[in-house]
């Protein structure tokens, strides 16, 4: 969420799919213009790196219509992550500007860790959980929506609770998230 909130604010991109993989982590497909594909992808390493995240970036400029059978995944559900595989985000949520709230993020390898981690950050600030979503290998990311104040004070009191607990994988405050973003949340 945080690559694709960077990619989509930098460059005048949007999210064709996002692919959920075994590894974990997520295959992003977007459309676009050439340069903004390719200043997207700057974005998207740099953020990543930031965040001490693996990436692998690549532009195909110019696809050919017949290779869309190829990277457009089917409709696809995983009972073991409990959500479907391939997630498309909704073009209604594509015309939007930016949101007024902030979303935060806080994904642990545990489940006691992240029940936790919201329980506190439910505690801290008025926010609300949007959803859990299982990645596989134990990790779990919890949403919450707030104004980015109370947002940022719940998810740090959140990462402060999950040592010893389990492991804290990532926690991260995205102040006003780009349409794709919004359209990508778990429903």
């Amino acid at each position: 969420m945080v690559v694709v909130d960077a990619m989509e604010k930098t460059a005048g991109v949007r999210v064709l799919q996002a692919e959920l993989n075994d590894s974990p982590g997520v295959c992003l497909k977007l459309y676009g213009p050439l340069a903004d594909i390719q200043m997207a992808t700057r974005a998207a390493e740099e953020t990543a790196h930031a965040m001490g995240t693996p990436v692998i970036a690549h532009v195909i400029p110019g696809p050919s219509p017949l290779s869309r059978a190829a990277y457009e995944a089917q409709p696809d559900f995983s009972p073991l992550f409990e959500q479907p595989t391939v997630q498309y985000p909704e073009e209604s949520m594509n015309d939007q500007g930016q949101s007024p709230f902030a979303v935060g993020l806080i994904e642990t390898q545990g489940f006691t860790a992240v029940f936790e981690a919201i329980d506190t950050a439910l505690k801290t600030s008025a926010v609300e959980v949007l959803a859990r979503e299982k990645l596989g290998g134990g990790y779990i990311t919890v949403v919450i929506k707030g104004d980015v104040a109370a947002v940022q004070a719940a998810v740090d009191a959140g990462k402060a609770k999950v040592e010893g607990l389990g492991r804290l994988i990532a926690a991260h405050v995205i102040p006003s998230p780009s349409p794709g973003v919004l359209s990508l949340l778990p429903k």
